[in-house]
């Protein structure tokens, strides 16, 4: 096995040694392209992973991890457009309120109001700040649990403002669901109170909206700023607070970057914690929080040649007061009580070998997660997953 995949990560870079960056029409036609009103891009990120376990090999495939058709380009100075969509996810989604299937992760146009301001209005990605989350997704070989949870592609509008060279504003409001609020957060329907009473825990908000500010910061190239704050109705009374400090340190070949993210959930919209509990319908539980601390580090130590590590550190958490739970499968009210339930850790390492001006690259990479739960809190055994992949990272030109 180790030999197969050294040989096939000599093949794939082997491939790409004289290739030059131009788009598959002009490869194909001979033809070069004279206008930026339309750019074709297949994003790809492919490997082949072995998985392992506490108990040693589980299991080796072939794994397509992300696949993504993208156009975009400038149709006058003023006006621009942009489209996203996931190849390897289905094409559903026609009951969702914005009319759009959650494949697409962008469709939209932007209008530039002259040097200051401009505007995005269609489906977008929330302007969350985080430089992992900030990144387009075909770079990122392992998101943290807070990002991967997140439902982060919604429809609404943004709204920029440059208000210095290198420094940018963004408001930005969008629907806070794709679909109702029922296929979103479950149905909660009836709880039971200490006195076996039925309870409504939440009804739909007449507004479900979420109001982004971010900070976008550039100092000379060498520090840059992701900070975001977002205010996001879930119910009636119910609200979700999101806070992210993203920072990235660029010296030489050397950078490296920072991110700090904070989510309090009146509702548990990840669902981490309501699964980590047991309770019924996927997202009941109240008050839930995480916080995150995610960085990595690269050092492109030659040309054509990048090592990396990367850390992530993660709490999952529940604030306020005690909660009861009926669960109408064994008909037994839980009491469930606040307190930290799971810390997970994340480290990764691997090298990039990029043949190309391009971004094109082939990689060897090792992906580790421990999990740890609260014994006072949730009989759970704590675990560890591991994954060793081999593969390569293309944003395709196509036109």
């Amino acid at each position: 096995m180790k030999k197969l995949l050294t040989l096939l990560f000599v093949a794939f870079c082997a491939m790409g040694l004289n290739a030059q960056e131009k788009s598959l029409y002009e490869e194909l036609s001979g033809v070069k392209k004279k206008t930026d009103k339309f750019n074709l891009y297949m994003n790809m990120n492919g490997s082949f992973d072995a998985m392992f376990n506490d108990n040693g090999f589980d299991y080796g495939k072939f794994n397509m991890r992300q696949l993504r058709i993208e156009a975009k380009g400038n149709v006058n100075e003023w006006l621009s457009y942009r489209w996203r969509q996931r190849l390897n996810r289905p094409n559903n989604g026609g009951d969702n309120i914005d009319n759009l299937p959650t494949s697409i992760d962008i469709a939209g146009i932007g209008v530039k109001l002259g040097d200051k301001f401009s505007i995005f209005a269609g489906k977008q990605c929330a302007a969350y700040g985080g430089f992992e989350f900030d990144a387009n997704p075909i770079e990122i070989y392992e998101y943290s649990d807070m990002i991967e949870y997140m439902n982060n592609f919604m429809t609404g509008i943004n709204i920029g403002y440059d208000f210095m060279e290198g420094q940018q504003l963004n408001f930005q409001v969008l629907n806070s669901l794709n679909g109702d609020f029922y296929s979103m957060y479950g149905n909660f329907g009836l709880e039971k109170d200490i006195f076996g009473n039925d309870v409504i825990v939440a009804t739909p908000s007449k507004l479900p909206l979420v109001y982004t500010l971010n900070w976008n910061g550039n100092f000379a190239n060498v520090y840059k700023t992701r900070w975001s704050a977002s205010l996001m109705s879930q119910a009636e009374g119910k609200n979700l607070y999101y806070f992210a400090l993203g920072n990235e340190l660029t010296l030489g070949k050397f950078n490296m970057y920072l991110d700090f993210m904070y989510s309090n959930d009146a509702i548990d919209r990840g669902g981490i914690v309501t699964n980590i509990v047991g309770t019924q319908n996927g997202h009941n539980i109240l008050d839930a929080s995480y916080f995150s601390i995610v960085t990595k580090l690269n050092y492109r130590f030659a040309e054509k040649w990048n090592v990396f590590v990367k850390g992530m550190y993660e709490t999952a958490s529940i604030e306020g007061g005690e909660q009861r739970h009926y669960n109408s499968e064994d008909n037994v009210t839980r009491i469930i009580r606040p307190g930290q339930y799971r810390t997970s850790l994340g480290y990764l390492g691997g090298i990039e070998y990029y043949p190309m001006e391009s971004n094109l690259h082939f990689f060897l990479t090792y992906v580790g997660r421990h999990y740890i739960y609260n014994e006072a809190r949730v009989n759970k055994a704590d675990y560890s997953t591991n994954r060793v992949s081999v593969g390569f990272i293309y944003q395709l030109p196509m036109f």
